[in-house]
């Protein structure tokens, strides 16, 4: 996935109010319901029909360390949908969502201002309408690079103008050389 994409997953993670299986048999037994059969999740983790049907009867317990990965990420992209669900919505309606950022920032900006990018460490809450843009272009499919725009809009918005009370001449924020980046709800 990517940088920011996956900050968004992790902080819908955190709503998520049962922990998700840790195990391998668990893990298998659970995407075999969610995808109706052991063909589906074979095809999905890229191994054989046979091999996902010893997990689900706990004959093999410990996979390999790809497979592990893999394996925990399907499961905890379809984890308590309706618990993600009803923490995208509050966070694109009312909540709104937290970003704790360490990356280089600048702006361009009329002749005569000081607009050289510099690492700046930010936690900003930005508004529930950037939350929605960020969770609707993850779900279409957002590269990192269109997400990092949004991100950089927002950033621009809410701390460089201080919603419109400064820097009213602002063009265009730069966000790049991200360092850390973790989102709240």
């Amino acid at each position: 996935m990517s940088l920011i994409g996956d900050g968004l997953e992790k902080a819908v993670q955190k709503a998520f109010t049962r922990p998700a299986p840790k195990n391998a048999g668990p893990q298998m037994r659970y995407l075999v319901k969610q995808l109706g059969g052991t063909k589906a999740v074979a095809q999905m983790l890229r191994v054989s029909q046979r091999t996902v049907e010893r997990y689900v009867k706990d004959r093999i317990k410990k996979p390999r360390p790809d497979l592990a990965a893999r394996l925990e990420r399907e499961v905890k992209k379809r984890w308590q949908p309706q618990i993600r669900a009803k923490a995208k919505a509050k966070a694109a309606s009312t909540g709104g969502i937290v970003i704790h950022t360490r990356a280089r920032m600048g702006y361009i900006a009329p002749i005569g201002s000081t607009d050289e990018d510099r690492i700046r460490h930010l936690t900003v809450a930005l508004p529930p309408v950037y939350a929605a843009r960020l969770f609707e272009a993850q779900e279409a499919g957002a590269r990192d690079a269109q997400l990092q725009e949004i991100a950089a809009e927002a950033l621009k918005e809410v701390y460089f103008q201080d919603g419109g009370r400064r820097a009213g001449s602002l063009d265009e924020v730069r966000f790049t050389d991200i360092e850390h980046l973790e989102f709240d709800l």
